[in-house]
């Protein structure tokens, strides 16, 4: 092991910045022309990325990887835990953590999630970010909270569109104040993705699937391969669909994939006799819970492949709207798939966050079914039982 001084901030640990580095050496290589169709010179980023992965292994005492090629190999078929890495703290990574996926050749959704911006976040957040703060702009603007809503169920529940669905979304007038975003948000869809004249969207999330040389299917959603082989949907034959458009990869990430997670709460909750409001505020959350007794819940979901990276942005919940006790919630499956998720979120959470609280979505409505049993203790509570309450109370 190497004698340098330890890191108290492990995301500043060089072992991890070169990581994140490769990181986004491939998430823009595939953006740029694919992982499989570069051409020498290399891109100055890559090169760099693969000169700083090349040191680490002699100074290890490793083989290292001999091209880019190689090195773009090791992200597919290595498991970054495993890579000679000997400054890389422990227990940062699970056992399965890949940079690209090895059936689709795609970068994993931990690489997206590791991909650097200039700023120093996560270039797929920046974009996330900057689409959701233009659309609650214009929304305000508006003075339609029914418009902000309306795009955001847009972006969970429709995120492929045919024409005529482009047609339907660019003539309601709820989305009115969004629609120079649409444009925007919505790309045309790759050549690659048809298979048989059509193109196969995801039964489970509604994204659209890659279709495989073995004749198989490739959902870019982890949740989808946790359970299983991809489920196709309806096609959508070309000469019928007209042109097929999709989200950009960002916001399929960052606001679709845990939006399933929101509205398949919803519909839980529903049916448990309380309230629900979805983003309210402007998205000052996800979901507002208000039980008969006039109890409120205060909910963001998150789904972020690697738990410390969601750690590290922790913070607490915008206190407007109102409410009594607030969480984090990510879907079960995560906790599932990687054992200690809860435990290394919580290990890297930091002051800003003011303890706030990561659940699964089972976890979540266990304590709604115990409070609404009358249930006051722990079993029935998100938050810690200091927590202090939030905000104002509505009028």
């Amino acid at each position: 092991m190497s004698d340098a001084p330890p890191v108290t901030d492990w995301l500043a640990n060089p072992d991890v910045r070169l990581l994140r580095s490769v990181a986004t050496a491939v998430v823009r290589l595939a953006d740029v022309s694919g992982l499989d169709s570069f051409t020498l010179p290399y891109p100055a980023e890559a090169q760099q990325a693969l000169d700083r992965v090349v040191l680490a292994c002699l100074r290890n005492g490793a083989r290292p990887p001999a091209s880019l090629p190689d090195l773009l190999r090791w992200c597919r078929t290595r498991a970054v835990g495993g890579w000679p890495l000997d400054r890389l703290p422990p227990d940062v990574f699970g056992e399965n953590d890949r940079l690209i996926d090895p059936a689709s050749g795609a970068p994993s959704q931990l690489c997206h999630e590791w991909a650097v911006h200039e700023r120093g976040d996560s270039a797929a957040r920046q974009y996330d970010r900057l689409v959701i703060g233009e659309a609650m702009r214009a929304c305000r603007d508006a003075s339609s909270p029914e418009s902000y809503t309306a795009f955001r169920r847009l972006l969970v529940e429709r995120p492929v569109l045919t024409s005529a669905d482009w047609f339907d979304i660019t003539t309601d007038l709820y989305l009115d104040p969004v629609r120079a975003l649409l444009d925007e948000i919505y790309a045309a869809v790759p050549a690659g993705l048809v298979r048989d004249g059509a193109y196969t969207p995801c039964a489970r999330c509604r994204t659209l699937l890659t279709p495989l040389a073995d004749g198989g299917w490739w959902c870019e959603r982890d949740q989808c391969r946790y359970y299983g082989v991809p489920v196709p949907g309806r096609p959508l034959p070309v000469d019928e669909a007209g042109e097929v458009r999709q989200l950009r990869r960002p916001l399929r990430q960052f606001v679709t994939g845990p939006g399933r997670a929101e509205t398949d709460l919803e519909r839980t909750l529903r049916r448990m006799d309380v309230t629900v409001e979805m983003w309210p505020g402007y998205d000052a959350y996800d979901l507002r819970i208000t039980f008969p007794d006039g109890h409120v819940w205060a909910v963001d979901v998150k789904d972020w492949a690697h738990p410390g990276l969601l750690g590290s942005k922790a913070e607490a919940v915008r206190p407007d709207p109102y409410y009594d006790e607030a969480c984090w919630v990510v879907p079960r499956f995560r906790v599932e798939v990687r054992g200690d998720y809860l435990a290394a979120y919580e290990r890297e959470r930091g002051d800003r966050a003011a303890g706030l609280r990561l659940m699964t979505d089972s976890q979540l409505t266990a304590a709604a079914a115990a409070r609404l049993r009358g249930e006051r203790g722990a079993t029935a509570r998100i938050a810690p039982l200091d927590h202090p309450r939030k905000g104002t109370p509505d009028a």
